[in-house]
């Protein structure tokens, strides 16, 4: 799903214009990007959370050449799924089940 689909869905469900829903989607990207640059913690109940975890430095390789080089320290940032979010996505449709 592409963020213009999910701004014509939020558009349609709240029944407002794209133009408001997609604001509202930049504004809520924008807060939380704000909240990880900061080093904060954004964790949304039934959803999941964002961190913001730190690469140490290390060695690898350049695909096309092979040369060793060095991979500099970096912050990334990360999401770990909650436990409902991870229940909707493992439920199984009605009537798919195994057949006996």
């Amino acid at each position: 799903m592409t963020k213009s689909e999910i701004v014509e869905a939020v558009a349609k469900e709240l029944n407002v214009t794209k133009s408001l829903a997609g604001k509202a989607f930049d504004a809520f990207v924008d807060t939380i990007k704000g909240a990880l640059q900061k080093g904060e913690k954004v964790s949304i109940i039934g959803f999941g959370t964002f961190s913001v975890v730190d690469k140490k430095a290390r060695k690898g390789r350049n695909p096309q050449t092979g040369k060793e080089i060095k991979i500099p320290a970096k912050k990334a940032p990360k999401f770990t799924a909650g436990k409902i979010l991870k229940d909707a996505v493992n439920v199984k449709p009605a009537g798919k089940g195994k057949k006996k």
